[in-house]
Order: structure tokens, then C-alpha cells, then sequence
């Protein structure tokens, strides 16, 4: 059985993740969705929350292919923990490209050669999308659906209402 992780903050998961998941499904037949949580970060939503909504947010079709995990500190070590090779990355632009590239050699190396890398391009309408984009727009009171599932728009203009507070 082929299992790939998918790693992010997800704060909150976007359309654009959403798809990266439906595509990596079909390249593994499982696939972890990894929250990851850096302590030197600032999160809208707790860890708790950004899981939920992960699972709130994909179809039922995919749900017996998923497993959400969280994890603080090095994806490498997470990896090995699981026993887990592939990492699967979206990029949506030439700027991703550098960063990812870096990001996939260092895995490499800390892995003594074990990680891989696969890179899945964001689909066209999704390019432009992150999840600190979506932020903005919602705490400027801005029409987030186009961005993020139905089921998490609320929530989301709830959490930005309660920030601007």
C-alpha cells in the first residue's frame, strides 16, 4: 500500500487544499493530512479546530483514505515515526517552486535519502489561493466562498469577527 503525507498549517484548509488532497488520492491509496503546528507561529484556530475542519470539510468518498494527525517538530522524524517515504507538496507558482525545492533537499538529507518528494501543481483556479489570503479577505469582511467549503465560512467569518473585536 502507497501512503504519502500532506503536510500544512491549514489555518484555515482552502479549496486549493482540498484539491491537493483529491489528487493525491490519486497517486496513494492512503494519505495522511498532517496538521502541523510551529510554536513560534500565530494560529487563528487551535489545532483542534484546524483538524475538524479538515474533516468537516472533505467528501465522504475520501474520508476511509484519510487519517488526520497532528505533529510539532520535524515532518523527517514524523515520517520515520510512521514509516512513511513520500511527502506530497502543492505549488502554485515559480515562488513555490524555490522554496519547495529547498524544503524537499532538506528532507532528502535529514532522511539519509529516504524522503521523496512529489509536487502537485494547484489547479488554475486555485493558483492564487492561501490560506493567509483568505484571512485578509475575511477579516476585511470580504465574500470568502469561493475559497474555502460552504461548512466552514461561518466559522471562519466568526473567528474574524472575534479577532477585529
Amino acid at each position: 500500500m502507497r501512503v504519502g503525507i500532506y503536510a500544512g498549517s491549514f489555518d484555515p484548509i482552502t479549496k486549493g487544499h482540498q484539491d491537493i488532497i483529491r489528487r493525491a488520492l490519486n497517486i496513494v491509496d492512503r494519505l495522511i493530512v498532517l496538521v502541523v503546528n510551529n510554536p513560534n507561529k500565530k494560529y487563528w484556530f487551535h489545532i483542534d479546530e484546524r483538524e475538524e475542519m479538515i474533516l468537516e470539510s472533505m467528501e465522504s468518498q475520501y474520508r476511509d483514505r484519510i487519517e488526520i494527525h497532528r505533529y510539532e517538530g520535524l515532518l523527517v522524524d514524523f515520517m520515520k515515526e510512521r514509516g512513511v517515504n513520500l511527502l506530497i507538496r502543492g505549488l502554485r507558482a515559480v515562488s513555490d517552486y524555490e522554496y519547495e525545492m529547498c524544503y524537499a533537499f532538506t528532507n532528502k538529507e535529514l532522511s539519509q535519502g529516504k524522503a521523496e518528494t512529489i509536487f502537485i501543481p494547484a489547479s488554475r483556479e486555485y493558483m492564487y489561493l492561501s490560506s493567509s489570503g483568505v484571512r485578509e479577505i475575511a477579516i476585511n469582511q470580504g465574500d470568502i466562498s469561493a475559497y474555502v467549503d460552504k461548512g466552514l465560512e461561518e466559522k471562519i467569518k466568526l473567528r474574524a469577527k472575534e479577532l477585529v473585536k
